[in-house]
Parts: C-alpha cells; structure tokens; sequence
C-alpha cells in the first residue's frame, strides 16, 4: 500500500521504518527535515515537504505527533493531510491527544469521505522499535477492518474499543493507571532501602506475586540506580495525565490518586527531570 507518515519522533521514526520494512511504499514528512532525510537513509522510503505532498495518493495516512495543536495543525492546517486525502482513503492518529480533537477530526474526514480512526499507542520507545505497541482504536468498524493488518506492522495488539474518541480515552485510562502503579512502586523501593533490605532479593519475591507489573519488571533496576532515561519523558506524561483530569471535569470521574501524582511529577519537572523517564518518581523520594 502506499502509504503517508507524518511525525517522525522517537515513535513515529521506528514506526514508519516497520512499515516500509514490511513492502509498504512509504512517504514520510518530519517538522525537521534532517530526521526525515536520516529515516529514508536508513529505511530506503522517500520524504515530502509538507503534510500535503506526503498526503497525496496515499491509501492511509498516519500521524504521530506532540500534542492537539500539533494534531490540528498537520491535518487541518495549511497544507495538512486532510485537504490532500483521497475518498475512500483512511487517517489514522497515533499521537496521545483528546477525545473532543478525534471527535472533530471523524467529523471532518467524514466530510470528504476519509476514514478517521484515533489510535494512540502504549510500549514506549521500546514497543515501537520491536514492533510490539498495544493500539487503543477509536473509530468505525469498516475504517478499523482496513487499518488493521497494516498496523499490524508495529504492533502485538490491536483493539477497536468504540467509536471516534474510545481509542484516546482508552488510552487516557492507560496512563491514570501507569501513574499509580509507578508512585506504588517508587516508595515500595524506597520502603525496602530505608528498611534495610536487598531489593534485589526483595523484587525478585514479590514480583512473582499479586505486586507484579510491567514497570516492577523492567524499572526496578534502573529506578534503583536513578538512571531515567528508557522511557516516556516525564513532560508528555503530564500532558497525558493533564488530558485525562480534564476529561474527568466533563465526566465526573474522581481520579483522587492522579492528580496526587501528576502533583508529584511536577516536583520531578522542578527538579529538572522534564525530560526524564517516567519512573523517576522515585527521584523524589531519595536525598
């Protein structure tokens, strides 16, 4: 197929080479034009000079950027992919954003005949770089059963949860759970320190039990060594949990715990850990 991809981040670069790894004709467009110049290096794709140019004659179109603003401004914007679509053809975004952008942006694929599915995406760096993301989609049905095998590319699980704007709340209950699993883990690693335990020994006992997790498997050790640099940067993490709160106002769900912790990576982001992984809770509990 051929396909566009816009936004080549530490997600969207691995991303796109799977799919063009995987015969796929790729187009892609970064903000910066180096990374994009790096990526067809690497990969053998080809790159475009505006969201539009890659847009056009693509079967799907994929997008993963920064923020809603980034979101409408790729899409919607003077030469955004939208106004360079083919009917029939189908825009997937990839990019963490809000439930109210993908209900608007449905609305306005719908006018000109383009599917529109929001499929953010959980695995970190990681994931997207061994093809191993779980993909919350919103959307129709029809849209979903075309864009799936090409997803598939990069991805271990794929699930439609509902219609536009499922994927991007799915994703926003994704996070509000990351975040207490990781300030549960931070002070139980500090707990053990202060009690003078191994927690070498003491993680690999718990974590056979009903206290594992993804993050006690793969961030204890580093967590311990306060090294914060193999994941999603605490600064995007807020604006997650920020897009979550927010949905919260609207919907009336109490999220108690999470507002303590975006409070508590707020600490980390005045510590200078902006950029930090988000394990680096634990950053704020050691002297």
């Amino acid at each position: 197929m051929r396909i566009a991809f816009v936004g080549l981040g530490v997600m969207g670069y691995p991303m796109a080479g799977h799919l063009q790894e995987n015969g796929h004709d790729v187009v892609v467009y970064n903000r910066t034009a180096a990374k994009a110049e790096a990526w067809c290096e690497q990969f053998g794709g080809a790159s475009a000079p505006a969201p539009a140019a890659a847009a056009e004659s693509a079967e799907v179109v994929f997008v993963c950027v920064g923020n809603d603003d980034d979101v409408r401004a790729v899409i919607l914007g003077h030469d955004g992919v939208l106004g360079a679509m083919s009917s029939g053809a189908i825009l997937v975004d990839h990019t963490t954003a809000s439930a109210a952008l993908a209900r608007e942006l449905h609305a306005a694929a719908a006018g000109k005949s383009v599917g529109f599915l929001d499929a953010p995406v959980s695995g970190g760096q990681a994931g997207a770089e061994n093809g191993q993301l779980t993909i919350m989609v919103g959307g129709d049905p029809d849209a979903f059963e075309s864009a799936a095998p090409v997803m598939d590319c990069y991805a271990k699980a794929i699930t439609r949860i509902g219609p536009a704007g499922s994927g991007q709340l799915a994703k926003a209950v994704n996070q509000i759970c990351i975040a207490g699993i990781v300030q549960g883990l931070a002070e139980g690693l500090h707990f053990a320190k202060r009690a003078g335990l191994d927690p070498a020994k003491v993680i690999g006992s718990i974590s056979k039990g009903a206290a594992q997790s993804w993050q006690m498997e793969n961030r204890w050790e580093t967590m311990i060594a306060g090294k914060f640099e193999f994941g999603f940067a605490v600064d995007w993490m807020r604006k997650d949990l920020a897009i979550a709160l927010d949905e919260a106002t609207r919907n009336g769900a109490r999220l108690d715990l999470t507002r303590i912790v975006d409070g508590y990576y707020a600490e980390v982001q005045g510590m200078g850990g902006g950029r930090w992984d988000t394990s680096s809770l634990i950053a704020r509990l050691e002297p």
